[in-house]
């Protein structure tokens, strides 16, 4: 590894720091734009995790140590994710061939332990979005699925940096890129919670998913499970901004590195968009919504392997 390689991983364990509160602060000020007003600061997320940090937890009697240990063991999965994803550069921490498999089963591994940790407080409305997010996750993991494959078939690599360097910017590449930014953008608003899928700033127990899951949790507990939210976020918009970005890491790897922040910064303006300017889908259209993120999937698998019989 030569100093720049190794000074762009050092980059990418800082990003996987800083980043998921830069993130949502940037959602927070974009939301305030739409509405009118001036809105909190960009580093309030900050603030509010260490106001929760210095808080003392309250556990229920009916709970284990399971519930104890969720936030901890959710947000472990979330930081492995991130060390495997090429946030800024042609490598990731964690990089080994079929990295990409790995991430989708890591991404995953988070999601059961938070559901074991809702189930644990027998809460009747804890086990209602445990199993919403069991459901929508089994609709959208074949979905992100079919994507890393479709890019492991499209650029022949095994690594998941080298699905995200595809560089090609011919009509056919477009195509499948923008085929897979929907399946991506979909994952993003599942993983991380956010509208048209989930509201993160709702209180109402009937309509909630991720947010009801973690009713239970205060403390330094509910500041661990809002980091993993943002961690979740920022790796699911690293996994576009790589997808986007036309700068090849290999010839250009600072030039990549900053054209992929800004896109994953630009990725954080979009969602704070779509919160502002569209309402949620009823809970009984989620299924559809995200079940369109299997069906542009298939799509842009079969393209790739109809291109591909066609060359061969």
């Amino acid at each position: 590894m030569n100093p720049t390689q190794l000074a762009l991983v050092a980059a990418q364990l800082l990003a996987l720091l800083v980043l998921p509160v830069v993130m949502l602060g940037l959602i927070n000020r974009v939301k305030s734009f739409w509405a009118g007003r001036r809105g909190p600061g960009l580093l309030q997320p900050y603030a509010d995790m260490r106001r929760l940090l210095r808080k003392e937890p309250v556990y229920s009697n009916v709970t284990t140590e399971m519930f104890r240990l969720g936030p901890v063991v959710a947000l472990a999965p979330s930081l492995v994710a991130g060390m495997l994803t090429p946030l800024l550069g042609p490598l990731s921490p964690l990089a080994f061939p079929l990295d990409f498999i790995a991430f989708a089963y890591v991404l995953g591994l988070g999601r059961v332990f938070l559901m074991i940790a809702a189930l644990d407080t027998g809460s009747a409305f804890e086990g209602m979005g445990a199993a919403r997010e069991a459901t929508y996750a089994a609709l959208l993991e074949p979905a992100l699925l079919l994507v890393l494959g479709t890019l492991a078939l499209a650029t022949g690599d095994s690594t998941f940096a080298g699905l995200l360097s595809w560089s090609d910017l011919g009509p056919f590449a477009l195509v499948v890129k923008a085929l897979c930014f929907v399946v991506l953008l979909i994952l993003l608003q599942v993983e991380a919670a956010r509208m048209p899928i989930d509201d993160p700033n709702t209180h109402l127990e009937l309509t909630m998913i991720h947010e009801v899951m973690i009713l239970d949790h205060s403390g330094p507990d509910l500041a661990i499970l809002q980091y993993a939210a943002g961690l979740k976020l920022t790796v699911c918009a690293a996994l576009i901004a790589g997808l986007l970005n036309p700068v090849s890491w290999a010839t250009q790897p600072w030039t990549g590195a900053a054209v992929a922040l800004g896109l994953m910064l630009a990725v954080a303006v979009l969602i704070g968009t779509i919160e502002s300017l569209i309402a949620r889908i009823r809970m009984r259209a989620i299924p559809r919504y995200i079940s369109l993120a299997m069906v542009t999937g298939v799509l842009a698998l079969f393209l790739v392997v109809l291109r591909s019989e066609g060359l061969s």
